[in-house]
């Protein structure tokens, strides 16, 4: 698909006549990466530009993916323009290192608008939100929350908390995360005082051991500064495994959801 006017997001790509595939994320992998897009359309909310597309996989076959484009991301005071779609690749490979909380496999790759984040799409009721399994699903979250202070989340609405059909929860959107000063707002503030799960701070005690060996593949996505701020934290949450009293004036997001 050639590369169309990012001035003019709303248009419709055509519709594809190709059967979905429900692909685990290895087997999604290298079409995620090399696909050709074949069809989508633009998502309904949002500041920036986000797109639901269809990558071919195969004969008569696609996948389908969120795709995010660095150049419609809207200019913000405190993070550096053009970085969000690198941020939301970041964030996945720490989970990937963790092995917790879940985010969609995610790469980085051309697409209709030019270079961006591209994820793989999860199917799920987007009505069922953090406020819906707060109460229901407190140990399940709990690994979200403390990867948010791990990775200084500046954006965790209730809406970026999602419930498959199996009912695995993952986590969604991690555009504003990384930044080397601390920026965390959360709708999460139910942990706040809590005490962090052992088995939570072992892998994070594993990962701290590595750091300096798997830091390399955050080097192209986010700058020295900011790694070494996760390294800190990393540090910091290691010797003190409490999670942090936030202020619900300052450090929630808006909107909620």
């Amino acid at each position: 698909m050639q590369s169309q006017d990012l001035n003019d997001p709303r248009k419709q790509f055509p519709l594809p006549e190709e059967k979905v595939l429900d692909l685990d994320p290895s087997e999604a992998l290298f079409h995620l990466e090399n696909g050709d897009v074949i069809g989508g359309h633009t998502m309904p909310w949002g500041s920036n530009y986000t797109f639901l597309l269809w990558i071919k996989a195969g004969e008569n076959q696609c996948v389908r993916a969120i795709y995010k484009p660095r150049d419609g991301e809207k200019p913000l005071r405190d993070f550096p323009s053009g970085t969000l779609y690198k941020r939301e690749q970041a964030a996945y490979e720490i989970s990937k290192l963790l092995k917790w909380p879940n985010i969609p496999l995610t790469v980085v790759r051309d697409g209709p608008y030019g270079v961006g984040s591209m994820q793989l799409y999860l199917d799920c009721d987007p009505r069922i939100t953090y406020f819906d399994m707060r109460d229901t699903s407190s140990d399940d979250l709990f690994p979200l929350a403390v990867f948010d202070l791990l990775v200084n989340n500046a954006d965790r609405k209730a809406g970026h908390c999602l419930l498959d059909a199996t009912d695995n929860i993952w986590s969604i959107d991690h555009g504003l995360t990384f930044h080397s000063s601390f920026k965390m707002r959360t709708v999460m503030l139910e942990y706040c005082g809590r005490e962090i799960p052992e088995d939570l701070v072992n892998d994070m005690v594993n990962l701290s051991n590595t750091f300096t060996q798997k830091s390399e593949i955050l080097e192209p996505l986010i700058n020295p500064e900011e790694i070494q701020a996760l390294q800190d934290r990393l540090a910091e949450i290691i010797e003190t495994p409490i999670m942090p009293i936030l202020d619900p004036n300052v450090n929630i997001p808006w909107p909620l959801v």
